[in-house]
């Protein structure tokens, strides 16, 4: 005796649902190695954007996110000083001081190199200006000398007024010392930044009063 034509269908449908799960078990067991093997292997893997559609969703690798924000800050251009910025602070080169001032050294916090590599998975390398607090004394010359130890990471420095404005940029290209000396107009903090490794890459300013007079 033949079954029922609608048992045969719902066989049917069954065997085609199971074979759709294994399926999307096999691919997403795949993508799963792959972003695993692509994040030990490092830079490359972090400059890329992966994706694997997977039951109507997206995969993406953890490390891409980063490193694209990481890479669109490099193409970026330089942020524009603000028309003000005199009035707060005059910036000029000081590679003539042989001695004095502050050193800022640029730390490395996890990196591809020496890792944690699931820090730099979930966040991208994190870099961090050491020391990141300085005090100063208004309209008295502040000596910084900045230390990119990074063989192949380039930094940069934008200080920044009260209300988020751009007051100073430049550039600190790997392994290179650059020094410049600072002298502030007013008093209050002044926050900085390297914009392409941010958040972590911040630090203040604290310029208090101008020095009694003896």
């Amino acid at each position: 005796m033949s079954e029922p034509r609608g048992k045969n269908r719902f066989a049917g449908r069954s065997c085609q649902s199971n074979g759709r799960r294994i399926r999307d078990l096999t691919l997403r067991r795949f993508s799963i190695t792959m972003a695993a093997r692509m994040n030990q292997r490092g830079a490359p893997a972090r400059r890329i954007l992966l994706g694997v559609l997977i039951a109507g969703g997206a995969v993406a690798a953890s490390s891409a996110a980063p490193a694209a924000e990481h890479a669109a800050a490099h193409a970026a251009a330089p942020p524009a000083i603000d028309a003000k910025a005199a009035e707060f602070v005059a910036v000029e080169k000081a590679d003539d001081f042989e001695k004095g001032g502050v050193t800022v050294m640029t730390q490395a916090v996890a990196v591809k190199e020496t890792g944690p590599k699931e820090t730099v998975a979930r966040f991208g390398e994190v870099y961090a200006f050491s020391p990141s607090f300085i005090a100063a004394r208004r309209e008295r010359p502040l000596v910084v000398r900045f230390w990119n130890l990074q063989p192949d990471d380039e930094h940069d420095f934008a200080l920044l007024g009260p209300k988020g404005q751009v007051l100073a940029f430049f550039k600190l290209p790997p392994l290179s010392e650059t020094v410049y000396a600072f002298t502030f107009h007013k008093d209050g903090p002044y926050d900085f930044k390297c914009t392409i490794h941010q958040p972590g890459m911040s630090g203040q300013i604290l310029v208090l009063p101008k020095a009694p007079e003896n």
